[in-house]
């Protein structure tokens, strides 16, 4: 993929020549980015990089707004529990996200960058988008806080008949909405004229956020009790006046305030339960990524990552238990839930509080405003989504990405029309918990996999931690909001489908490959070829081919044809590797599998260096596949004088893009369609010499024979109609002839031998083929009427009972071929002596092909005219090939009969069976 991050090992560089760099590529201590800017140097430490970020995150509005609203409808047990279960989770992510991080180098992009490299670009780019989604709804979550921590102080309380003091400003949902927009437009102006400002500042913020925390604990030592009046409009025309107490250090209050007392919440005019709470709550821990984001300006983000997150995480519980156990037994429960900014009125001095709101919230919505805008410019980047996402990628002179910072500012605006705080907590809580169950996936495909390069250096993880992270994830998201929970997982789904039906392509690598080949080959162990039966037989098909360009259509027919099976398309390069600098198969790959792709075919591709064409088949007869799955049955294309069509010229598919994107990037892998073109030479004309002898194709079959392998060779398929076509001419009745005798021994037709039955066999597996499956199946029996004997109509019978029995829905065709019987006469020279095995009638050899004697023409004449007469439009034709002769000086006339019965048949199938297919047991 153009633009992508640098991989861990790239190609065409090693490490060594990296470090070489000139002094003057590094001047400046600056790096050129994907889009051509210097970028900042890495220079944070673990402190100021992972440490102060995480915990300004982690505090946000939760610690001086909505601490007293958690433990004054859940109790102190119940919020002990809240905590515990929230740090539960976060520590299980924590864990996996010190073992990705510590997996090699971090690149910019934080967890997006680690999700995306560890899970592939599928999974990475839908789970990137949830999390940048998850930054917005975040981002809105702050400044609707810092809103509400305004109005706490400026805002007229609508409890009052006259405003007092400085409270001056309306409020009303449209004027909280106008206030957010205002604070959002502050966000936006620092993130497109100076976001460098806020991280150099987050250090003296977390200084003021700390002056303030430290205030609120000595407060209760410095203070006595005193009590409160609070109002609050509780409808169109009424206010509700709550009388309150803050008690200071009192058994008696910590008693009360320890079970649950849920009630409405005054802001939403909603009743809490245990889920709503802590949907509040756990917005206190969606900052744990806050250093992990910073990745890209980390000097030493492997160790710092890690080390960092962890005391950042384990500070921020200290002080949500130390601040849980003081406003529970400080304050009475009727103070907790109806103030969310009570601390300013139990606090030595209100203003610690006010500036210690204040900064925190901005803090929190420009650190996700600015984190979310990065996120939205990485996937930009990556190109996952194309167009959509396209403009995100532009950025200023000094590589600030402007656009991506506008992106989500419109999108957090929308975001903040909900109005309340604790309306959209709920939906913030489940995007992050599914951004979380994503960075635990990731360690845990990881750890599965087994994959040699997961060596991460921090070991306190497992398979185990990585499993309950996410299952607790997942919980916990459908115990907060069902209907969120649904609706986030089936986005991620529709975008999974989307990214997969792009088929973006990366150099990052797939987790699912990984786990693929992991379950393939314990599966491919179990496949065990001792317990083959006949029932659950089924086609494994090695299909040679010499040059795509004229067996397109071929190919797929036998796509058609496997029924789920093994379907290898295989082609020999002639050459000696003694005499060759390197392996010439090894470049051809990519082009085989791009061609696999264009035709749509589920084939694999399998390609040898041999002197012979016939060596090489018989290589790739023997080795193919693997354990219970290697090819059973061999395909070739029909040997004659016929000058092959070029359907890279008739297909759609190959000519349009031609002319449109000759010079565009084509496929993900490096194949456009003009290479691809290039890279398979032109058909054969009548002057081109064949590279192929008749005595070595003849020999391939019966090389194929002696191995046990069926085989088939397929006549006039560059006659087969077209996918495009046949989809039209679905209306039109199509037909399947089987002629399941040998017809070049008359004396065997009335005898059904094992490959007769192959016959059979293939016929109704294609006939089960979704594209054939409207068509109507026939079956020839050729009898001779003339000679009086009426024992054909025993032998319809008996084949009618077989079809019934073998469960084939096909019609029974009964052909008189008296003539062509007289033309054959009663000679006995024969090709082979491979008698087949009777499996009705009177057992006679059914396998052995007699060349006729007297005029040979004339009787090879008479059963090509027998089948143009039956089968001239039949769709597909499957007709008995007969055993090879053993005498290879014989190979000519050997396929000089083929023809002359073939001859302008239309697409045809000669098959020579000789494995076991059918069976008339349940």
């Amino acid at each position: 993929m153009a633009n992508e991050r640098t991989a861990l090992l790239t190609d065409n560089h090693n490490v060594m020549g990296e470090a070489a760099m000139s002094g003057s590529e590094l001047q400046g201590n600056g790096l050129l980015n994907r889009s051509g800017h210097n970028v900042t140097p890495r220079s944070l430490n673990t402190f100021f990089g992972v440490i102060v970020p995480t915990v300004l995150s982690m505090f946000s509005i939760v610690l001086f707004l909505r601490t007293g609203f958690v433990v004054g409808h859940a109790g102190l047990l119940q919020g002990f529990l809240m905590l515990g279960v929230a740090y539960f989770i976060i520590s299980l992510t924590i864990l996996s996200i010190c073992a990705i991080s510590t997996n090699g180098a971090v690149e910019a992009g934080g967890a997006y960058f680690m999700i995306s490299r560890s899970l592939g670009p599928e999974f990475g780019g839908s789970i990137g988008l949830m999390f940048y989604l998850a930054k917005v709804c975040a981002c809105g979550v702050y400044v609707l806080g810092l809103v509400e921590a305004i109005l706490n102080i400026f805002g007229q309380d609508p409890g009052s008949l006259v405003s007092e003091g400085i409270r001056v400003l309306p409020q009303g949902y449209w004027y909280t909405v106008l206030y957010a927009a205002a604070v959002l437009q502050l966000c936006l102006l620092v993130c497109l004229v100076g976001a460098h400002m806020y991280s150099r500042a987050s250090f003296l913020i977390l200084l003021v956020v700390t002056v303030s925390l430290l205030s609120i604990l000595v407060s209760p030592l410095a203070l006595g009790p005193r009590n409160f009046t609070i109002s609050h409009q509780c409808g169109a025309n009424r206010t509700c006046v709550y009388n309150t107490s803050y008690t200071g250090f009192n058994s008696t209050t910590l008693r009360s305030n320890l079970g649950p007392g849920y009630s409405l919440d005054y802001s939403t005019n909603t009743a809490m339960s245990f889920a709503t709470v802590f949907a509040v709550m756990f917005t206190s821990c969606t900052g744990i990524m806050a250093g992990a984001n910073m990745s890209g300006e980390l000097k030493n983000p492997s160790v710092a990552i890690p080390k960092g997150t962890i005391i950042a995480v384990f500070y921020t519980f200290c002080v949500y238990v130390i601040l849980f156990l003081l406003v529970s037994s400080t304050c009475n429960r009727t103070l907790l839930t109806q103030d969310y900014g009570f601390f300013q009125r139990i606090n030595v001095w209100p203003p610690f509080v006010i500036v210690g709101v204040y900064c925190s919230s901005l803090s929190a919505a420009m650190c996700s405003l600015i984190g979310a805008s990065r996120i939205l410019h990485a996937l930009a980047l990556d190109q996952l989504f194309g167009l959509p996402l396209a403009p995100a990628a532009i950025t200023s002179k000094s590589g600030n990405p402007w656009v991506a910072v506008l992106y989500t500012w419109a999108l957090v605006q929308c975001v903040v029309f909900a109005g309340q705080l604790n309306f959209i907590a709920g939906l913030v809580t489940v995007f992050y918990l599914l951004a979380y169950a994503a960075v635990d996936l990731a360690c845990l495909a990881l750890e599965w996999a087994s994959a040699p390069n997961f060596r991460p250096t921090f070991q306190f993880f497992s398979w185990h931690t990585c499993l309950l992270g996410i299952i607790s994830c997942l919980v916990m998201m459908f115990l907060i909001n069902p209907f969120y929970s649904s609706a986030s997982i089936v986005v991620l789904l529709l975008l999974l489908l989307i990214l997969h039906y792009r088929s973006p392509t990366s150099s990052w690598g797939y987790i699912s490959q990984a786990l693929i080949f992991h379950q393939v080959r314990k599966y491919l162990l179990m496949l065990d070829v001792r317990k083959e039966h006949v029932k659950f037989w089924r086609p494994q098909v090695l299909l040679m081919v010499a040059n795509p360009r004229s067996s397109c259509q071929l190919i797929t027919f036998v796509n058609q044809l496997k029924k789920g099976g093994l379907y290898v398309l295989g082609h020999v390069q002639l050459g000696d590797l003694d005499v060759l600098p390197s392996d010439p198969v090894m470049i051809q790959y990519n082009f085989w599998l791009s061609l696999v792709d264009k035709l749509g075919v589920k084939a694999f591709v399998d390609l040898t260096l041999s002197p012979s064409v016939r060596q090489g088949t018989q290589h790739l007869l023997r080795i193919t596949g693997l354990g219970g799955m290697k090819p059973n049955t061999l395909v070739l294309g029909f040997y004659d004088n016929c000058v092959p069509e070029d359907y890279f010229l008739q297909d759609p598919a190959f000519c349009q893009e031609s002319v449109g994107h000759a010079s565009g990037g084509g496929d993900d892998f490096g194949v456009d369609l003009p290479s691809l073109q290039a890279h398979f030479p032109p058909v054969r004309d009548m002057e081109c010499p064949r590279c192929l002898s008749a005595e070595e194709y003849v020999g391939i079959v019966s090389d194929a024979i002696k191995m046990g392998k069926n085989v088939c060779l397929g006549r006039y398929f560059f006659q087969l109609e077209g996918e495009q076509n046949a989809l039209k001419n679905d209306g039109k009745e199509r037909t399947i002839d089987v002629w399941p005798l040998n017809l070049l021994q008359p004396e065997s037709s009335g005898y059904v031998d094992v490959c007769s039955l192959f016959l059979l066999q293939m016929a109704c597996v294609l006939n089960m083929s979704a594209r054939w499956r409207r068509a109507r199946l026939r079956i020839f029996l050729c009898v001779e009427a003339a000679s009086g004997d009426q024992g054909w109509m025993a032998k319809e019978e008996t084949l009618r009972d077989l079809l019934r029995k073998l469960r084939i829905r096909a019609s029974i065709k009964i052909v008189q071929w008296d003539v062509v019987v007289r033309l054959h006469g009663g000679g006995e020279e024969q090709w082979a002596t491979t008698p087949g095995v009777g499996d009705f009638g009177e057992g006679k050899p059914g396998g052995q092909a007699s060349a006729p004697p007297g005029d040979p023409e004339s009787f090879l004449s008479g059963v090509n005219g027998l089948l143009m007469e039956h089968s001239a439009h039949a769709a597909v034709r499957f007709l008995y090939l007969p055993h090879p002769p053993v005498d290879s000086s014989q190979s000519q006339q050997y396929l000089a009969q083929l023809e002359a019965v073939t001859r302008d048949l239309g697409p045809t199938l000669l098959i020579h069976g000789l494995t076991p297919v059918t069976c008339t047991e349940l």
